[in-house]
C-alpha cells in the first residue's frame, strides 16, 4: 500500500478529531481500532467501558507495535457524557434507520462536516458496541449521523471497518483541502447543561409532556444542532430561560 506525506496542517486538523467507542464487547475490535485510526493519522482514542476495561494485553495482540501508543495512551470515561463533554462537534454512526435517528448522510458528506468544524473545534467520531450500535439516548449528543451504506445481502459491518471507512473519509478529505470556515461552538458540556434546565423550564410551563418529555426535547435538540450555537449563544438562552422564570415567580 502507497502512503501519502500528511501535511503538517492535516496533521494538526486530525489532531481535533477523537475515535469514542461506547460499550465495546470485544477487546480485539479496540486493537484493530487503535491500528485503523493510526492508518489515518488520527492519534486520540476514548473508550466508555461496559464495565472493567479491557487487559492491555488483549488489545495490543491486535492493535500491532505500530498503534502500541494509541493503546497505551485510550482515556476512559465512565460515563458517554463525560467522554463528549469537552467536544463540540459529535458524529454518530448507525445501521439503523427512523424517526428517532435524524436524517443520516453518508461516511463522504459527513467528512466534509468533521474537517469544517475541527479547524477550530473539537470533534468526535461516536460507534456504539458491536451487536446494538449507538442507542436512542446515545444519539441525543450527536450533530450529525452517518449510515454507511452496504450490500442488502450482508449488511452488518465490524466495528473496527467502520472506522476505517469513516477515518479515511475525513483523510481524504482533510488532504484535499477546500475546507469551509467554522468558528468554536459551545462544547457537549455547555449545551447538555443548558438543556438541562430548558427540560426543568419546560415542564413547570407544561410545555413538555409528562407522559414522554425526553421525546419531545429529543426535536429541540434537533433544532438546536442545526444552529450551531456558539458559548455565548448558549448564555443568552440560560439567561432567557432564568429571566422568564424569575417573572413567573414574581407575578403571581
Amino acid at each position: 500500500m502507497q502512503s501519502v506525506a500528511t501535511t503538517p496542517a492535516t496533521a494538526a486538523l486530525l489532531q481535533n478529531v477523537t475515535v469514542v467507542l461506547t460499550r465495546p464487547k470485544h477487546p480485539g475490535n479496540v486493537g484493530f481500532t487503535a491500528r485503523c485510526i493510526k492508518n489515518m493519522g488520527i492519534t486520540n482514542l476514548v473508550v466508555v467501558p461496559n464495565g472493567t476495561p479491557f487487559a492491555q494485553e488483549e488489545m495490543l495482540g491486535q492493535a500491532t507495535p505500530f498503534a502500541k501508543d494509541i493503546v497505551l495512551g485510550i482515556k476512559y470515561c465512565p460515563s458517554l457524557a463525560e467522554a463528549l463533554a469537552p467536544m463540540h462537534f459529535v458524529v454518530g454512526t448507525t445501521a439503523r434507520k427512523g424517526e428517532g435517528r435524524g436524517p443520516q448522510v453518508q461516511p463522504r458528506e459527513a467528512a466534509q462536516a468533521v474537517i469544517n468544524n475541527a479547524q477550530n473545534n473539537r470533534v468526535a467520531l461516536l460507534f456504539g458496541s458491536e451487536d446494538k450500535g449507538l442507542a436512542n439516548d446515545d444519539l441525543r449528543f450527536c450533530h450529525l449521523i452517518v449510515n454507511i451504506p452496504t450490500s442488502a445481502a450482508f449488511s452488518s459491518i465490524n466495528l473496527s471497518h467502520a472506522v476505517m471507512i469513516l477515518c479515511y473519509e475525513i483523510f481524504v478529505a482533510a488532504d484535499a483541502g477546500g475546507r469551509g470556515f467554522v468558528p468554536q461552538t459551545a462544547s457537549v458540556q455547555e449545551t447538555e447543561r443548558m438543556f438541562e434546565q430548558m427540560r426543568t423550564f419546560l415542564q413547570q410551563i407544561d410545555f413538555l409532556k409528562k407522559e414522554n418529555p425526553e421525546y419531545w426535547l429529543r426535536h429541540i435538540r434537533k433544532f438546536f444542532a442545526r444552529t450551531k450555537l456558539l458559548s455565548k449563544d448558549v448564555k443568552i438562552v440560560r439567561g432567557i430561560m432564568r429571566q422568564i422564570e424569575w417573572t413567573i415567580k414574581n407575578n403571581k
